[in-house]
């Protein structure tokens, strides 16, 4: 177990990485800890990727947690707090197995994010909330998730995206809404791109929208679609983006054709699926790994 601890403003931060294997009393430590520096607030998370995309999960299913917008921002930060793209709390719903809400790491609560949405349904799993077939509600509607166990830390899921019935095609660009709004714009060089640039050029156009969009380069290589994301309220890339490939992948079918399209992202592929009715499309799937990090309590004082 390691232990990293310092101040910042009026908070006090301290982590504590552990495996299954080696952590068997944190909560006896974190009683210890409040006693001691007179700690007002814990907060227990897990920390999980998909495909690189990273995010702090905590686990609201049996209590309420309300979290600021300068903690998001302070927890997600990569220098002063755990480090992530975003911050998703799993919540109670009245109807379904749980509810989820995702926020940027800039602390404002967000539209739908998918591999978010597949790592929140390997959380369940992995929290023995619920196992396998997973229906949950979040920002943009009901979405389905099957989760498959592959190691103690690695599951593959497969998630239920919303149906496409409209979006604005162009030869080489495509705005459309995967849950979040995506502007997918087709390169013929990923590798010397100006991302954070170009980017946000693209992002903050109010020719493209008023509201802003997430960016997506794609290149066909020898057949194989690679893409890059410039992420709204992340305001940099990100390794993935789950309502991005999606958007890619559509856009993929759309220029060349297909019902089952590989996504290279930068450090993994991701599969979407679909029904393709008369350019709208169907029964959409995202499916790739979710991969659990770490867990730990991050913990803060007045």
């Amino acid at each position: 177990m390691s232990k990293d601890s310092f101040r910042y403003g009026s908070f006090l931060k301290i982590y504590y990485f552990y495996n299954q294997n080696s952590c068997q009393n944190i909560s006896h430590i974190c009683k210890t800890i409040y006693m001691n520096n007179t700690i007002n607030q814990s907060i227990k998370f897990s920390k999980f990727h998909g495909a690189g995309n990273d995010f702090i999960m905590i686990n609201a299913i049996n209590e309420q947690i309300l979290l600021s917008e300068e903690l998001i921002y302070k927890m997600c930060d990569r220098r002063i707090g755990i480090g992530a793209d975003g911050l998703i709390i799993l919540s109670p719903s009245e109807h379904y197995d749980f509810k989820m809400r995702y926020y940027n790491c800039d602390g404002k609560e967000s539209t739908f994010c998918g591999n978010g949405g597949r790592c929140i349904a390997a959380f369940a799993h992995y929290q023995n909330i619920i196992k396998d077939n997973i229906t949950y509600e979040a920002v943009d509607g009901i979405h389905t998730a099957k989760v498959a166990e592959i190691s103690p830390n690695e599951f593959h899921v497969k998630l239920s995206m919303r149906d496409i019935l409209s979006y604005k095609l162009d030869d080489d660009s495509l705005l459309i809404d995967t849950g979040s709004p995506h502007y997918v714009k087709k390169v013929d060089d990923l590798e010397n791109l100006d991302i954070i640039n170009k980017g946000a050029e693209f992002r903050y156009d109010k020719n493209i929208s008023n509201d802003g969009v997430n960016v997506d380069f794609l290149l066909n290589k020898d057949g194989k679609i690679h893409i890059r994301t410039y992420e709204r309220g992340v305001e940099n890339e990100t390794l993935a983006c789950g309502t991005g490939v999606t958007a890619s992948a559509i856009a993929a079918s759309l220029w060349y054709g297909g019902d089952n399209i590989d996504i290279y992202t930068q450090i993994a592929i991701l599969n979407v699926s679909f029904n393709k009715e008369n350019n709208t499309f169907k029964n959409v799937v995202l499916s790739g790994p979710a991969t659990h990090v770490f867990d730990g309590i991050y913990i803060f004082a007045k």
